[in-house]
Order: structure tokens, then C-alpha cells, then sequence
């Protein structure tokens, strides 16, 4: 082994098989990396957590680890709870330098991976149909902006005559709403495409949602194209993010996009936001509650907002 070890860092969830689903991306990650140790960690529901993947790795001689998170946008998961999980482990082993990726966010291989998945459920022409992207939805603007943003690339670069945003929850419209908005608009084809990595409880109800719209209104197609997963192009993005932690391949250290972080300067709304502590909030459901038992910051030094 080199020394470096890298370590992907999932969400966790109630439902086992999304856990599955993230396994089994990274065991497709695995050789992708083989000069180096690797582990997952799960920041709740799942085990092992993330400081279990850290003390892990450590026991096993890593001296500098690469953190990387299994997160599309940069909300609070990776602002807050995951640098705090790592300032924690640094904080207790000095020894062991751990440098945290940023987040996959939208990117070129991203977007290609989100147009193969809709081609698939949706081929040409595509003029007579509305594109539905359906983002996680969190408490940060900047985040939610991106499924704006990455709708809209999509709609052009496919050639919808239509496409929409929407969230599974906290922002809105909810998917409820955009769909019976949707159907007015008069489109004979709405394509419902969750941008998430892995299936959930949320994207379930998603194509729940999808099938109780198809059936009120069976003059539309409903089509439901299938989220990002194990694509291969996935994959490739998860190995860009560590050569940015290690200066490979001509690729310089990460720079997350902090124009808009509402814990970096004053956003609309979320003025008192500007400068608050960075601390975790995932402690009561760290490591439980799936429904299959597994035991399986911003920039290099996880620093706080200010």
C-alpha cells in the first residue's frame, strides 16, 4: 500500500437497499484506486460510519487520507456535518492528514451521465415533451439553484420543449405540485428524472408520485427515467475528485464554489446565516436505523465559515 488511503463518504439511509446500491458503486470504485487503502463510512443509518471509516483506515497505516463525499450539492453534509466528523478524527490523530474532496456537484461527466439516463427512457424527438428534474431539496439556496441550473442545461442540450425543477422535500415546488403544474402546460410526455445517486426512500415516492400522477391523467405519458447510480461516467467524476486532492493528472487542489454559501457572505434571506459554526447534526442516528444491519469544508483544511 502507498500510505494514502481513500475514503468514500456516503449519507446512509433506512432503506437497504439503497445501501446496497451504494456498495456496489463502490466496489466498482475500488479498483479504480490500487495503490491505495479503501473504505465507505455513512454519516447515519448505516455502519461503518464515518469516523469508524477513518479509525479504520488509520489502524491500517494510512498517513494521509482523501475524503470523499458521495453528494451531488455542497448543502450542509458537506459543509457542516462531514468536515466536523473529519476535524474531529484530526483534532485525535495528529498523525494522519485527511484531505476532503468537494462535492461532485454539476459537472461535465454528471451531466452526460443524467442525459444518457433520460435518452434511455426518452428517446428522440423530444419537442412535445417536458423534462421534470427532481433535486434532493435542502435548506441552502445555492444547492437548490443547481437543479435550476442543471434542468436547464438539459433541456437545451436535449431538445425538450420544456423542462421544469423540482424537490422531493424542504424546497419547493414538491413534486406533487411541478407534476399537476406540468400537466397544464400541455405536454403529451412529462419525463420525471430524480437527479439523485441512489435509490431511497425518496426516490421511491418520487416514481410513487409519478405513477398516482399517470393515473389521474391518462391522456399523459408519464415516463420515469432511472437516477445517476453506478454510471460509469460516476465513477470517473469520484476518481477527478481525488486527482484534485493530490494534484494529479494536472489538476490543481479542489475549489468549491463559495460565490453563494450562505454561510460565507450575507444571502437573501439567509443573512444570520453568514459565519455560523461549523459543527455535525447527524449524532442520534449515526450508524442505525437501516433495515438491513451493515457493518460494513471547503478545501484541504475543513475550516470554519468564516
Amino acid at each position: 500500500m502507498s500510505g494514502t488511503a481513500v475514503l468514500i463518504c456516503g449519507h446512509g439511509s433506512r432503506d437497504g437497499e439503497a445501501v446496497r446500491e451504494f456498495e456496489a458503486m463502490a466496489a466498482g470504485l475500488r479498483p479504480r484506486f490500487p495503490e491505495d487503502d479503501f473504505a465507505v463510512g455513512y454519516l447515519e443509518f448505516a455502519r461503518p460510519t464515518i469516523r469508524e471509516g477513518l479509525d479504520r483506515l488509520a489502524a491500517r497505516g494510512a498517513h494521509r487520507i482523501l475524503a470523499l463525499p458521495a453528494m451531488l450539492f455542497a448543502a450542509s453534509h458537506v459543509k457542516n456535518d462531514l468536515p466536523w466528523e473529519i476535524n474531529s478524527f484530526c483534532a485525535d490523530n495528529p498523525g494522519v492528514e485527511v484531505r476532503f474532496g468537494r462535492d461532485l456537484a454539476i459537472d461535465r461527466k454528471l451531466l452526460a451521465a443524467a442525459a444518457d439516463r433520460i435518452a434511455a427512457a426518452a428517446p428522440e424527438p423530444r419537442d412535445d415533451a417536458l423534462l421534470l428534474v427532481v433535486g434532493r431539496g435542502t435548506n441552502d439556496p445555492d444547492a437548490n439553484s443547481n437543479i435550476a441550473k442543471l434542468a436547464r442545461l438539459l433541456w437545451e442540450g436535449m431538445g425538450f420543449g420544456w423542462a421544469e425543477a423540482a424537490f422531493s422535500g424542504v424546497a419547493h415546488p414538491r413534486v406533487d405540485a411541478a407534476l399537476d403544474r406540468a400537466a397544464r402546460l400541455g405536454f403529451r410526455r412529462i419525463v420525471v428524472f430524480p437527479y439523485f445517486l441512489f435509490t431511497g426512500i425518496l426516490v421511491k415516492r418520487i416514481y410513487a408520485q409519478t405513477d398516482e400522477a399517470a393515473a389521474r391523467l391518462p391522456d399523459i405519458d408519464f415516463v420515469k427515467a432511472q437516477y445517476l447510480c453506478d454510471h460509469p461516467l460516476v465513477l470517473d467524476t469520484f476518481v477527478e475528485r481525488a486527482a484534485e486532492l493530490t494534484g494529479g493528472d494536472g489538476v490543481g487542489e479542489p475549489k468549491m464554489n463559495c460565490q453563494f454559501c450562505k454561510y460565507r457572505t450575507q444571502i437573501v434571506g439567509y443573512e444570520a446565516e453568514a459565519g455560523a459554526p461549523q459543527q455535525g447534526h447527524h449524532h442520534h442516528v449515526r450508524g442505525i436505523g437501516t433495515d438491513a444491519d451493515h457493518d460494513h469544508a471547503h478545501g484541504n483544511h475543513h475550516h470554519p465559515h468564516r
